[in-house]
């Protein structure tokens, strides 16, 4: 009894090769990741999943900030999850509206100032970190035009009304 040796086509064997790659975890670059970019190292966002974490810091973000409230529900432990991926974690509530202060902003400051590397700022929607990124514009010498596209880039929606009122008030002193 002869046994016969079955070679597999070349077409068949590229198939199997790019099924198995796609099955591997890909590390993504800065330029491919699911987050608004207002400026080089800077991202921003709504509630990134546990999988955009993990995409965050492959792509080499370092910190991350979350601006939202304690009681508000992420789908997951954010803060076990940036840590266990080595990523500096930063909590800011702010809460809404009320919440974009000058002690806010100055937190973010902050926050940015002793980040080393790239930096990823949520909220739930974007909306949050677009409006306090735009008062930080405007603490740096935007104009208030300026600061709320800023903001816009980053994520801030609902927000604008509010932010540009206190974008004003500020000017006027």
């Amino acid at each position: 009894m002869t046994t016969a040796t079955l070679q597999p086509s070349a077409p068949l064997l590229v198939g199997l090769l790019l099924a198995a790659l796609s099955l591997l975890p890909l590390a993504a670059s800065a330029g491919e990741l699911p987050f608004a970019q207002p400026r080089p190292q800077l991202y921003s966002a709504g509630q990134p999943s546990a999988a955009q974490l993990q995409q965050a810091a492959a792509a080499g973000i370092t910190t991350v900030i979350d601006l939202r409230q304690p009681d508000e529900d992420r789908g997951f432990d954010e803060t076990r999850a940036a840590e266990r991926l080595g990523l500096r974690y930063v909590r800011i509530p702010v809460a809404g509206a009320a919440g974009l202060t000058d002690a806010n902003a100055r937190a973010l400051h902050a926050a940015l100032a002793q980040s080393q590397g790239p930096v990823l700022v949520h909220c739930a929607s974007g909306n949050r970190a677009g409006a306090l990124l735009a008062l930080l514009q405007a603490r740096d010498g935007a104009s208030i035009d300026q600061a709320l596209q800023f903001g816009r880039d980053a994520g801030m929606s609902s927000l604008e009304a509010p932010t540009r009122a206190l974008l004003e008030q500020q000017d006027e002193r």
